[in-house]
């Protein structure tokens, strides 16, 4: 908790400064909360997880089978991070041969998907306001930062959580998580 704690001061720290640097009106500034909750997110795992909400939380059964969800690119995107040095970002999403952990990689999984989810929440906001201010160029960056960034790894997380869960629910029912999945 203590290095958490002093972490998220450090970024708290760090956003003053950039701040200052930038200037109060810097369509840039938004892009650090989006970077630091990710990052705090990572950082406590070992304490806690997050999880997506309730409301959203369920993995359609053709969000399992289609790694695309209709959008150009999820596939690739999914491919592009199964490389170094991107796979290093989060690795404990990956599973280790034998399969021996297939429960707790789908939680991780959901959890990374879930420092998206609101990430997604934090930049939003602030790209509507770029947006509002007629700084058209610079929010339209934001929007593909937040799609790279943010839209894609939820889209690709969220197939490999529906295909884990499915696994689990196989392979394991006792501890599957029946509610997160259903039927279209």
């Amino acid at each position: 908790m203590i290095v958490l704690a002093a972490v998220a001061a450090a970024f708290a720290f760090s956003f003053v400064m950039l701040r200052q640097a930038l200037g109060a009106g810097s369509p840039w500034l938004g892009l650090l909360p989006m970077f630091c909750l990710l990052g705090l997110a990572k950082l406590a795992e070992p304490l806690f997880l997050l999880r997506v909400p309730e409301p959203i939380r369920a993995v359609r059964q053709s969000a399992r089978k289609s790694a695309g969800h209709g959008l150009p690119g999820i596939a690739a995107f999914g491919g592009l991070l199964r490389h170094p040095p991107l796979r290093y970002l989060n690795s404990v999403v990956y599973l280790a041969r034998g399969r021996p952990a297939l429960a707790r990689t789908c939680r991780l999984v959901e959890a990374a998907e879930a420092a998206h989810l609101y990430a997604v929440v934090v930049l939003l906001p602030w790209i509507a306001h770029v947006w509002s201010l007629g700084q058209l160029g610079p929010a339209l960056v934001l929007v593909l930062v937040e799609a790279f960034f943010n839209i894609y790894p939820i889209l690709h997380l969220r197939t490999v959580r529906g295909r884990l869960e499915h696994s689990l629910q196989r392979s394991h029912p006792r501890h599957a998580s029946v509610e997160a999945t259903h039927p279209d």
